[in-house]
C-alpha cells in the first residue's frame, strides 16, 4: 500500500512540474538554457570612447572578457574566427554626487556612471542578437576624509557592474 501512495505522488509531482514549467522563461519555470546553443564563440574588440576618460575602453573589454568566460557556455576568441562580435562604443561618463557633508557641504560620496550603445551580431548571418542604446551602469565610491577611495575604484566598479549587465542582457529569451 505504501508502494501504491508513493508511485501515486510521484506521478502527480511528475504532472504538476510539468505543467508548470514553460518554454518560454517569460512565462513561468522552464528548462531552455538560459543562453543560446547556436552560438558557441565570441569575439570581443577594443571598444570606441568617446569621451575623456582614456583607457577605459580597454577596461570594458577585459571586464566583458572575464565575465563571458565566467558566466557563459561561450568561448571567447579572436575576432576572424568568432561567429558572433560583441561590439561597443563608450558614449559617456558621468560623476554625481550622492551625499555631501553636513558640516563642510563637500561631496562625500559620488556615482560613476558609464554609458554604453553595444551591438551583438551573428557573423555567420548578418542578424543582429542584441542592440542597446545609451545602456548604463553607474557605482559609488567615496573620495571623502576618513575613507579616500581613488576615482580607479568608481570607474573599476563601475565597469565590472557594465560587464554583467552585458552579459545578463546576451542571455536567450530574456
Amino acid at each position: 500500500m505504501t508502494t501504491v501512495r508513493s508511485a501515486a505522488a510521484a506521478v502527480v509531482l511528475a504532472v504538476l512540474a510539468a505543467t508548470g514549467c514553460s518554454s518560454d522563461p517569460r512565462q513561468g519555470y522552464s528548462f531552455e538554457p538560459a543562453f543560446r546553443s547556436d552560438v558557441k564563440t565570441v569575439s570581443v574588440p577594443v571598444w570606441t570612447n568617446n569621451t575623456f576618460y582614456h583607457g577605459l575602453e580597454a577596461k570594458v573589454a577585459q571586464a566583458l572578457v572575464t565575465e563571458i568566460n565566467k558566466s557563459t557556455p561561450y568561448r571567447v576568441t579572436s575576432t576572424g574566427n568568432a561567429s558572433t562580435d560583441l561590439e561597443g562604443t563608450i558614449t559617456a561618463v558621468e560623476m554625481r554626487p550622492l551625499s555631501t557633508g553636513r558640516d563642510s557641504g563637500l561631496v562625500q560620496e559620488l556615482s560613476l556612471e558609464v554609458v554604453c550603445d553595444f551591438t551583438w551580431k551573428d557573423n555567420r548571418s548578418g542578424k543582429v542578437l542584441v542592440a542597446r542604446r545609451n545602456f548604463m551602469a553607474a557605482r559609488s565610491f567615496v573620495p571623502a576624509n576618513g575613507v579616500k577611495e581613488r576615482i580607479e575604484i568608481g570607474e573599476n566598479a563601475a565597469v565590472q557592474q557594465l560587464a554583467r549587465d552585458i552579459v545578463a542582457e546576451m542571455r536567450s529569451g530574456w
